[in-house]
């Protein structure tokens, strides 16, 4: 072979070769993608769970039991959320719960909350507590004097030298006591003993008769009073209407009602009595969607807290803001603007 042939096949050779090492690689065996038209789902995010403490009051009280009602309905209708009810002194005590951000929830009566707000009255001489907001207003709150049969009281200027229970340390009953028998010239150092007690604890001393008579705030019926009436005698003490119209005057929450009659045994007449608001108080901070959740959950759902107690059929959407002596929370308000409640 002459030269001349053998550098043109050197040079096809080593042409050949070239062309092969610059040769793309095939690609790597991958899954099969799914189609573009039909791309697969993203599954939601879990939902972060959440611990929803309800700050109540005794267990012989009103606000407990609807706690437990709302806790209910929080668990079964807002995904994430473990609520639960938890006994407590009541309105003073609440509110300290929730500012200090040891309960998402809390019962307390609506003028206990303005006197945080403004440190007036249980809270003078203290720090304003403005990091607390309104849910909902409730119900009305009824300040019911019982006193037992044999103690011979028929007014509250009777209770001068007589023992009484005037709430439990803490609690918006506490006050309520304190101003109605400022009203008729009293203070608790006129009385034989002032027992600062909780309402199952002055049931307990009512049916024992170690007290003459009690203060309870709370809704009509009270559950402590009427475990009271199936052993006891009781009088539910009626309050003068000049009375409630001068409190008011002082302290415009509170407003004259009438506890039906037969609302307890043995309780045959109209009684007249002073009254409050029930409401929910929550922290300032907490979440805008978990609020906005509970409060329409609460609403849509009040069947369940009507089915537990009486005082349900009194927790209305149309009066969520009557009487709220505070700021309302972002999340509350959300829903009501959605509702159109003004």
């Amino acid at each position: 072979m002459n030269k001349k042939i053998l550098s043109l096949m050197m040079v096809l050779v080593l042409t050949m070769t070239m062309l092969i090492g610059c040769a793309p690689e095939a690609p790597a065996e991958t899954p099969a993608e799914t189609p573009a038209e039909t791309p697969a789902e993203t599954p939601a995010p879990p939902v972060e769970n959440v611990f929803v403490s309800i700050a109540t009051g005794g267990t012989g009280g009103t606000y407990y039991p609807l706690g437990g009602a709302m806790a209910k309905i929080f668990n079964e209708n807002i995904p994430g959320v473990t609520a639960n009810a938890q006994s407590t002194g009541a309105s003073v005590e609440n509110v300290n719960l929730v500012a200090q951000g040891e309960a998402e929830v809390a019962f307390a009566q609506n003028d206990v909350t303005y006197y945080a707000w403004t440190g007036t009255e249980s809270f003078a001489g203290k720090d304003k507590i403005t990091n607390i907001r309104g849910m909902a207003m409730l119900y009305p709150e009824v300040t019911q004097v019982i006193a037992t049969a044999e103690s011979g009281i028929k007014n509250l200027a009777d209770l001068a030298g007589k023992k009484v229970a005037v709430g439990a340390p803490g609690s918006g009953t506490e006050v309520n006591a304190r101003q109605m028998l400022a009203e008729y010239g009293l203070d608790y150092t006129d009385l034989a003993k002032a027992d600062y007690l909780s309402f199952n604890e002055a049931a307990d001393q009512l049916k024992n008769k170690q007290i003459d008579a009690a203060f309870v705030t709370g809704a009509v019926p009270t559950s402590a009073v009427t475990e009271v009436t199936q052993t006891a005698d009781i009088v539910v003490v009626a309050i003068d209407s000049d009375k409630i119209a001068a409190l008011n005057a002082k302290y415009p929450f509170y407003a004259e009602v009438v506890i039906p009659a037969n609302s307890y045994r043995g309780q045959t007449e109209d009684v007249v009595a002073a009254a409050v608001m029930a409401m929910l108080i929550v922290p300032e901070d907490l979440s805008e969607d978990l609020v906005y959740n509970m409060t329409k959950s609460m609403y849509e759902q009040r069947q369940v807290i009507i089915d537990t107690h009486a005082r349900g059929n009194d927790i209305k959407l149309e009066t969520a803001l009557v009487g709220m002596p505070i700021d309302v929370h972002p999340g509350a308000q959300k829903y009501y603007d959605e509702m159109g409640i003004k």
